[in-house]
């Protein structure tokens, strides 16, 4: 697989954006389109959280009246969550005015907020950004910036590899820093590919890859009102039809995995306030379930996050955490490890070296290996440490 360095979201065939400064944020860009040159076909997953915020439940309908989409609208700055009557018609009044200035059928365009909570989209800043982008010549680049709340960095990735006889393209872009722990996707995540595709087919891949990446990760235990990842596939690589029963399906999962899953990464990496990435593998389990809410539980927990940031090996609270995950475990046969450090085998403390642990806690990244040793299956979960700065930013997130 062939990893762009310079890759974008517009790096598959036929794909184009552009992102531009309207005024909902003060100084940055915050609004950001992804075009397609023909309807591509759209797999989508939203957030879990019984309040949806208006473009959500504007895209529910699109896409199940549709099953295409051509052109995605995006703004940050503005969640438009909890907005009413009103916050609904300016959902719908935002895709009317890309797909008329795009001259595309609003059944053909998705939308997507992120931002604070409970306040109206500012209809008039949204209409004069609309009429600034350009849809086929604009800098993709822009739009990976205009899709940013408190993140730090933009998350993007792009992979090619040869599928049916074509170079087949999948990009991603995704952004999200706090209000992360997802049950299905994580804030908000956008993914490109030229690839022709049965629509069932995507969304189950995408259901899948997304259970493994973006389900597996966690910030702060807030899942967000505006969570959602889609994928658009327009079919401009030029293969057939991909099914699953395609000998190459298998390398376009793979390719898709690697891109939510770096995605995921990044994003708990860039966590608010974050310095540290915290990866749990979990192995030894009786399902992969199990494992995966084991890793997730452990990797969620605010005193395992602390003490990480504090560079503390207390894995007391490691194993307090899998003990609370309420799966079946023996707590005799638990080995721990944090950064290849064994810190507890079969159940029973292990003498390690400070010094060789410190170096450990010192890195950027910081894994922990749990072996619960009742099956042979296993699971990853990623997150970050618990910073001062974290409560700094979401103390004063709304001013």
């Amino acid at each position: 697989m062939n990893i762009i360095e310079q890759g974008t979201i517009a790096s598959p065939k036929g794909f184009y954006a552009d992102g531009v400064h309207c005024g909902i944020k003060r100084k940055r860009h915050d609004l950001g389109l992804i075009y397609s040159e023909v309807p591509a076909t759209v797999a989508a997953v939203y957030t879990t959280n019984k309040v949806k915020a208006a473009p959500i439940l504007v895209n529910q309908e699109t896409i199940n009246r549709s099953g295409k989409i051509q052109a995605v609208l995006v703004n940050s700055g503005v969640a438009n969550a909890c907005t009413g009557v009103q916050g609904l018609s300016n959902a719908q009044k935002t895709r009317d005015l890309i797909a008329e200035k795009l001259c595309i059928s609003t059944d053909l365009v998705g939308i997507a907020s992120t931002g604070v909570i409970g306040k109206q989209l500012p209809m008039h800043s949204i209409a004069a950004g609309v009429d600034l982008l350009n849809a086929v010549s604009g800098n993709p680049q822009h739009f990976h910036q205009a899709i940013l709340t408190t993140d730090l960095t933009t998350k993007e990735l792009t992979v090619s590899q040869m599928i049916q006889g074509k170079e087949v393209t999948v990009a991603g872009v995704a952004k999200g820093s706090g209000m992360i722990h997802p049950n299905m996707a994580t804030m908000l995540a956008f993914i490109t590919t030229d690839i022709a595709i049965e629509d069932k087919l995507l969304q189950s891949t995408l259901k899948e890859c997304v259970d493994q990446s973006f389900n597996q990760i966690t910030v702060d235990g807030d899942t967000s009102t505006n969570d959602m990842v889609m994928v658009l596939a327009n079919g401009q690589a030029g293969n057939p039809p991909l099914t699953a029963n395609d000998q190459d399906y298998p390398v376009f999962k793979k390719m898709l995995l690697t891109v939510t899953e770096d995605l995921a990464k990044k994003v708990a990496r860039d966590g608010e306030g974050a310095t540290k990435l915290i990866e749990v593998q979990v192995t030894g389990s009786a399902s992969v379930a199990s494992a995966n809410h084991i890793a997730k539980t452990v990797v969620g927990s605010s005193l395992v996050k602390t003490a990480i940031f504090g560079e503390d090996a207390n894995w007391g609270r490691i194993i307090c955490a899998i003990g609370y995950a309420d799966e079946d475990i023996q707590p005799e046969k638990i080995n721990i490890a944090i950064g290849g450090v064994a810190v507890l085998t079969a159940g029973e403390p292990c003498e390690f070296s400070t010094e060789q642990m410190t170096h450990v806690l010192k890195k950027d990244t910081v894994v922990i290996t749990i072996d619960v040793g009742t099956g042979d299956k296993s699971g990853r979960a990623w997150g970050c440490d618990l910073t001062y700065k974290y409560v700094d930013i979401n103390a004063a997130y709304h001013t």
